[in-house]
C-alpha cells in the first residue's frame, strides 16, 4: 500500500458539514486491491491481537463488534485503514469517530477519510495505520514496541496542541457567555469574538500588550499562517517532523526549487536555499533537524516585490535586505537628504 496524497480539512467540506476536522488520504492498495481481509492468512487474528479495542467499533452494522464482523467476512484494506486510524487516536486520548472510505475512478485507489483531534496527530495516524496493516499482511503481527511508540508520538502531538489551563479557563467562560472562539494558525493563539469586536489571547496575555506580537514574531510558521489567513501573500510551505514526509512536502509546495529551514532556529542556522534535487533536500533536512525538532519546507517566490526596508526590491523566499533609516516616505518629505 502507498499513500499518494494527504489533505487536511478544517471546515465544512464535501464529506461532512458537522465534522469539520478531517484527514483525507488517497490510498493506493496496489496488490491488495483484489484481496479482501478474509483472504489474507492470519490478518483477522493479528488485527485483534494488536488492537482488541476495535471490538467497540459498530461500523455500518450498527452494533458493537460490527467492524470486526466485516473484517472477518471480508472487507478491503482502505476501510480497515480508516478504522485503525481512528482507533490509534482514540487510544492516545483523542475523541474521534467519523470516517468514510470511497473508491475513486482509478483502479485500486481509495479516498480514506477520518476525523482527527489534532492535525499533526491525524496525519501521523494515517501513516501509522498503513504501517500496521501492511505489517499484518506481511507477517500476521505488529510489534508491540512499534505500537507503543506510535501511541506515545500521538500523545505528544495531542499534548502540544492542547489548551493550557489558563487558556482553557478563559475559553470555557467565553462559551458560557456565548462568545465564539477559534484557534488560530499560530501556536496557542486564540481569537475571541468576531469582526471589530475580536480579541486575541495567548495564555493570559492579550493583544492589548505588545508582548503578544513579540511571541508571534518568534514563531515562523505561526506568523506565516496569520499573514496567510489575512490574505497576505506568503511562500507556500509546510512543517515536517519525519524524513518520510519530506517527499510529499516538496510536492505540496510545488516542487523545486525550495527552501528548508528549522522551525524555531535563528541566526540563519540550518537554512538551505535553492534546493533543486532530492539528495540536496535530504542533506538540508538533516542540517535543519540538527537545530530543531521540526523542519519547514517552503517554495521560493521568484517574482520581485517592494520591500518595506529602504524602498528596495527583493526576491521572495528567505532573502534579506539590509536595514536603512530611509523607509517608505510621505510625498514631499525627504528624511535622508543628500
Amino acid at each position: 500500500m502507498q499513500i499518494l496524497k494527504t489533505l487536511t480539512l478544517r471546515g465544512p467540506n464535501y464529506w461532512s458539514i458537522r465534522y469539520k476536522k478531517l484527514i483525507v488520504i488517497r490510498l493506493d492498495l496496489e496488490d491488495l486491491a483484489e484481496r479482501p481481509s478474509h483472504e489474507i492468512p492470519g490478518f483477522y487474528e493479528g488485527l485483534i491481537e494488536a488492537l482488541p479495542t476495535l471490538a467497540e467499533h459498530c461500523c455500518s452494522l450498527g452494533q458493537r463488534g460490527g467492524f470486526l464482523e466485516r473484517v472477518k467476512a471480508g472487507t478491503l484494506m482502505g476501510h480497515i485503514v480508516e478504522h485503525v486510524s481512528l482507533e490509534l487516536q482514540t487510544l492516545a486520548g483523542m475523541s474521534v469517530g467519523f470516517g468514510r472510505t470511497r473508491q475513486t475512478t482509478d483502479a485500486g485507489v481509495y479516498q480514506v477519510v477520518f476525523e482527527y483531534g489534532d492535525e499533526q496527530a491525524g496525519r501521523y495516524a494515517a501513516r501509522a495505520a498503513v504501517r500496521l496493516c501492511q505489517s499484518l499482511v506481511e507477517t500476521g503481527s505488529y510489534p508491540s514496541t512499534e505500537l507503543e511508540q506510535d501511541l506515545n508520538d500521538l500523545r505528544d502531538f495531542a499534548t502540544q496542541a492542547a489548551l493550557g489551563p489558563s487558556t482553557e479557563c478563559i475559553v470555557r467562560e467565553a462559551e458560557i457567555r456565548g462568545i465564539p472562539w477559534a484557534q488560530m494558525s499560530a501556536r496557542a493563539l486564540i481569537q475571541l469574538g468576531q469582526g471589530v469586536y475580536q480579541k486575541r489571547i495567548q495564555a493570559t496575555l492579550s493583544n492589548q500588550t505588545s508582548i503578544l506580537g513579540v511571541e508571534l514574531a518568534s514563531d515562523k510558521e505561526g506568523t506565516k499562517g496569520v499573514l496567510r489567513d489575512a490574505g497576505v501573500p506568503v511562500p507556500r510551505g509546510t512543517v515536517v517532523r519525519y524524513l518520510d514526509e519530506l517527499e510529499q512536502a516538496i510536492e505540496f509546495v510545488g516542487g523545486y526549487p525550495i527552501v528548508i529551514k528549522p522551525l524555531d532556529g535563528n541566526h540563519g542556522r540550518g537554512i538551505t536555499i535553492n534546493i533543486n534535487h532530492w539528495e540536496l533536500a535530504e542533506e538540508a533536512y538533516d542540517a535543519a533537524k540538527a537545530v530543531s525538532k521540526a523542519v519547514i519546507v517552503e517554495s521560493i517566490l521568484q517574482r520581485t516585490r517592494p520591500s518595506g526596508v529602504g524602498g528596495q526590491r527583493q526576491a521572495g523566499g528567505s532573502g534579506r535586505a539590509s536595514a536603512s533609516p530611509c523607509g517608505w516616505q510621505r510625498p514631499g518629505y525627504n528624511l535622508c537628504p543628500g
